[in-house]
């Protein structure tokens, strides 16, 4: 990522336009900690760097070696479980993936603008803008129906489609301009300084400009850094370490010059990242009663699991705890600040001999809970 020029010589510009010599910065997702670091070169007093992920000890190396071991003060937690001695004066972040919608990266930047930025601070990205426009893409179509829709075994495997067309990733081959079938629109912004809510939705109705086949829609981000300062994983753009989206329909539809291609789409957070859901409606020439084609999506419906899986998410369900559920509150139980992991271990193979066939099985669990729970 650091690699990727555009994008680093724009956070660059943008932490070099808002940090004084009195600045107070927080790096959230600190990474190998390549804000921090630069945040520093250009004068801020102190930096605290956050990340939960073991690579923030590789920050730390590079601070020391830099010269700024003093001023950066690491963090390994999320932001959300912390505090600071100072409120920031500048929040940079970037913990998107190939769109912004990723993981719990809007719920956190909500809570630090919230509760750890100064009033007046800033935050580095400002928003971002998201795009989409229907496309005509094969090859990338081709990666979620093939082997399914066909194969050289006579084997009818076409009930996969329900998964693979419910799902979105990046495109197999670079999407060009050339591959739209009208000029792109914007359906979200997301106003980081403002934002409230970690759900999106938003829409666009395009009319074709040229005939071809439709194979889905392509979604992408521009973001800005600060006014004038930013950049764009737009198709046609210089290349980015960022990909575009591609969210496909389930069958292609032949697109003729003057039909109306309508999208909705929206991503809802559950738990750690998103779900997606896509509607598409087409109108051979824009009029109502002549509709070519009408596709409800929605990644949900591209996750094979068990009905029983499903029920046991249902608020009415009553749960039991499982054998695995009973050793690991069993080693938790035993995490009380007086016991070490051998002597956890040891416990645990008393308690539950049938489960563990020797003390590494036990030593494992107990270090990989230790890890994530001890404090």
């Amino acid at each position: 990522m650091i690699r990727d020029s555009i994008r680093t010589d724009a956070y660059a510009r943008a932490l070099r336009e808002c940090i004084t010599p009195d600045s107070v910065v927080l790096d959230m997702g600190t990474g190998v900690g390549i804000w921090a670091l630069l945040a520093c070169q250009y004068g801020a007093r102190t930096v605290y760097a956050v990340d939960p992920n073991n690579v923030i000890q590789v920050a730390r190396e590079f601070a020391v070696a830099n010269g700024y071991g003093d001023r950066i003060e690491f963090i390994q937690d999320m932001t959300t479980r912390i505090t600071l001695p100072k409120p920031a004066d500048l929040i940079v972040t970037e913990m998107h993936g190939i769109l912004p919608l990723f993981e719990q990266n809007i719920a956190s930047i909500i809570d630090a603008r919230s509760r750890l930025l100064a009033p007046g601070g800033r935050i580095i990205p400002e928003k971002e803008t998201l795009w989409a426009v229907p496309v005509e893409a094969p090859v990338s179509y081709d990666q979620f129906v093939l082997p399914w829709r066909d194969n050289s075994y006579g084997l009818d495997m076409r009930r996969a489609l329900r998964y693979t067309t419910n799902q979105w990733r990046r495109p197999k081959d670079t999407v060009t301009p050339a591959q739209f079938f009208a000029e792109p629109a914007c359906w979200a912004t997301l106003d980081y300084r403002i934002l409230e809510s970690v759900g999106v939705m938003g829409g666009a109705t395009w009319t074709a400009a040229r005939a071809g086949t439709g194979h889905g829609v392509v979604v992408w981000f521009d973001t800005c850094l600060l006014e004038g300062v930013g950049f764009s994983n737009a198709p046609g753009a210089p290349e980015l370490i960022f990909a575009n989206g591609f969210f496909p329909w389930p069958e292609p539809v032949s697109i003729s010059a003057g039909d109306k291609i309508s999208v909705e789409l929206r991503a809802d957070l559950f738990g750690h990242d998103y779900f997606w859901s896509w509607e598409t409606v087409v109108l051979e020439q824009g009029r109502a009663k002549k509709v070519k084609a009408k596709f409800k999506q929605s990644t949900i419906l591209g996750v094979a699991t068990s009905s029983a899986n499903f029920h046991k998410r249902a608020h009415e369900y009553v749960p039991k705890i499982d054998e695995d559920g009973q050793v690991e509150r069993f080693v938790l139980s035993l995490m009380d600040g007086q016991n070490s992991i051998e002597r956890i271990a040891a416990q645990t193979v008393a308690q539950f001999p049938k489960r563990f066939s020797d003390l590494n099985d036990a030593l494992t669990l107990a270090a990989d809970l230790s890890e994530r729970y001890s404090a």
